[in-house]
C-alpha cells in the first residue's frame, strides 16, 4: 500500500523527523516513525534538547541527571553527555539503513554549541569531541553557515568528519557553503581519508523567509505586495537546488565526484507551514526533487502522512518563474539581502537563547539531585 511518504521517497527526498528525546528512543516511538512514516534520518538542536530535557512530563532524564550530579559533573558536562548519547542511541536505531544505503541516510545530527558561532577554532574544536565521542560513523555535526562557520566546515570536514551545515538562508551565503564542502573534501583527499565516506548536506531554511517577507510585503501594503505572500521561501529554495545543480556540474566538482566524493545535498529545513492560510504540506510537497532532504517537525511529518499529495518533482521546471518572484520582490521594495541577513542572526540568537535555557534547566535539575 502507498502512503504520501512513500510516495515522497520514490520521488527522491529522504525524511528526515525534527526531533529526539531520551523518551521517544525508549518507547520505541522513534523506531515505529521508522517503520510507519518512512523516516530515515533525525536532526536535533539546542531548541529540540532543551525542549526535551526540560519536558516536566518526561522523567527519561532523571536518573542519568542523578548519576551526573554523583559524579560531579557540571552544567556543560551534563549537556555534552545527555546530548550525546541520545544521538548516539538514536544512530545505532538507524544504523541498519545507514547500511543499506551506502551511508547516505540513516544519519543523525548534532549541533555545535551555537556560542560558538563566531568562534571559527572553538567551533572546530567541539565539532571533533562531539565526532569522538557520539563515535558512531552515521553522525552529522552541525555548524551554523554564519562567515566563522565557513573556515569550520571545510576544516571538520578535511578531518574525514561528516557535516550539516545549518542556518542557511541566503544564495549567495549558500553558494559560500557548497565552496567549503567541496574546499573541505579535498583537503580530506589530501589529508589521506577516504572521501566516499564523508557526508554532508546544506540546510536551506524555508518558512522564517515567508514569515519576514511577508510581515514586510503587509506593511508595504499595495496589490502588487500582497499578491507576493508567500512565494519568498518557496523561491528562495528552488534557486538554491538551481544553484545545487549548477555548481555540482561545474569541473572542481566533477573531479572530486570522480575521486568517490559524494555531493552535498540540499535540505529543507524550517519546513512547518508558520501561516495557518497556508496549507499544512506546502513546504513539502512544493519542494520535491531528487537528491534532496526534508527535516520535518512531528506535525508536518503527519500531515504528510495523512493528507499530502506528491506530484513529483515540483523544483527543477520552477526556476524561471522562481527568478520572476525575485524579480517581482526586488521591484515591491523587499531587500533580502538585508531579510536574509537579519534571519541568520534571528536564528543565531534564538539558538543561543534555548542553550542558555537548557543549561538553566540542567543546573537546576543537577542541584535538586544532590
Amino acid at each position: 500500500m502507498t502512503t504520501p511518504t512513500k510516495d515522497l521517497s520514490a520521488a527522491g527526498v529522504s525524511i528526515w523527523l525534527d526531533d529526539l528525546s531520551r523518551k521517544r528512543i525508549d518507547s520505541g516511538n522513534l523506531a515505529e516513525l521508522i517503520e510507519t512514516r518512512d523516516i530515515v534520518g533525525v536532526t536535533t538542536n539546542p531548541s529540540i534538547f532543551q525542549a526535551a530535557i526540560g519536558n516536566t512530563n518526561d522523567d527519561s532524564y532523571d536518573a542519568p541527571l542523578a548519576a551526573l550530579a554523583a559524579n560531579g559533573a557540571d552544567v556543560d558536562t551534563a549537556i555534552f553527555e545527555l546530548t550525546t548519547s541520545d544521538v548516539r542511541d538514536a544512530a545505532d536505531l538507524f544504523r541498519p539503513l545507514y547500511e543499506s544505503t551506502g551511508g547516505v541516510d540513516g544519519r543523525v545530527s548534532i549541533e555545535v554549541s551555537p556560542d560558538l558561532a563566531h568562534d571559527t577554532d572553538a567551533t572546530v574544536t567541539q565539532a571533533k569531541e562531539l565526532w569522538a565521542k557520539v563515535d558512531r560513523p552515521n553522525t552529522l555535526i552541525k555548524i551554523p553557515a554564519t562567515l566563522a562557520g565557513l573556515p569550520a566546515i571545510s576544516a571538520v570536514l578535511a578531518e574525514g568528519i561528516s557535516v550539516n551545515v545549518t542556518l542557511i538562508f541566503s544564495l549567495e551565503r549558500y553558494a559560500a557553503v557548497i565552496d567549503a564542502y567541496l574546499t573541505g573534501i579535498r583537503q580530506a583527499a589530501a589529508n589521506g581519508h577516504d572521501i566516499a565516506t564523508i557526508h554532508s548536506v546544506a540546510s536551506f531554511f524555508v518558512s522564517r523567509v515567508d514569515t519576514e517577507v511577508d510581515k514586510r510585503l503587509d506593511a508595504i501594503g499595495t496589490s502588487a505586495a500582497t499578491a507576493l505572500k508567500s512565494k519568498a521561501g518557496l523561491a528562495n529554495a528552488r534557486l538554491a537546488y538551481e544553484l545545487f545543480e549548477q555548481t555540482f556540474a561545474e569541473p572542481r566538482a566533477i573531479e572530486l565526484i570522480a575521486a568517490g566524493a559524494n555531493v552535498q545535498r540540499p535540505l529543507w529545513a524550517s519546513t512547518g507551514v508558520k501561516d495557518p492560510s497556508l496549507p499544512d504540506t506546502l513546504y513539502v510537497t512544493e519542494l520535491v526533487a531528487p537528491g534532496t532532504v526534508n527535516t520535518m517537525p512531528e506535525k508536518t511529518l503527519e500531515a504528510t502522512f495523512d493528507h499530502a499529495v506528491v506530484t513529483g518533482d515540483t523544483i527543477t521546471g520552477a526556476y524561471a518563474a522562481a527568478h520572476q518572484v525575485f524579480a517581482d520582490l526586488a521591484e515591491a521594495g523587499i531587500d533580502l539581502v538585508d531579510v536574509t541577513q537579519l534571519l541568520e542572526d534571528e536564528g543565531v540568537e534564538k539558538f543561543i537563547a534555548s542553550w542558555h535555557d537548557l543549561q538553566g534547566t540542567v543546573r537546576t535539575a543537577l542541584s535538586a539531585a544532590h
